[in-house]
């Protein structure tokens, strides 16, 4: 049986770089410590640390990222180090890979996910919407 454990989005802690819905950036986004973006970004991006596209956020080109959550559109790949969770509010056009994943009920993906880790499928309830049924995750390696 798994334990219960507080998922990313609940853990992230310290100062963040926002970057506004009205804010569109072109190009590459290079950094460190933890971003949340709500706007429009083209281009591709290597973060040393946590990542969040939120809700409403669109992302054109590959995310790398040591966690990364989703909750926005994304057109290309979503690369984390160590783990991607993907809310029900998202919808990704590329492949997903991360140590351990995690998608919600409602979000859709078109394309591969990658999980390194080989762990065995893992169970979380979204509590922050109206469900609050469980979602059973595959993990693929």
């Amino acid at each position: 049986m798994l334990k219960f454990k507080r998922r990313m989005r609940d853990t992230t802690n310290g100062p963040r770089t926002y970057v506004a819905p009205s804010t569109k950036i072109v190009g590459t986004v290079t950094g460190q410590g933890s971003y949340m973006f709500c706007g429009t970004i083209e281009g591709d991006c290597d973060i040393k640390g946590p990542l969040t596209l939120a809700e409403g956020g669109r992302w054109k080109g590959t995310i790398r990222a040591t966690d990364i959550v989703v909750a926005g559109t994304v057109e290309g790949d979503v690369v984390a180090e160590q783990r991607v969770e993907i809310a029900g509010t998202a919808r990704v056009t590329g492949s997903l890979s991360g140590n351990a994943i995690a998608v919600a009920e409602g979000a859709v993906i078109e394309g591969d996910i990658k999980v390194r880790s080989g762990a065995a499928p893992v169970t979380f309830q979204e509590k922050r919407g109206e469900s609050v049924a469980p979602v059973k995750l595959h993990a693929n390696s």
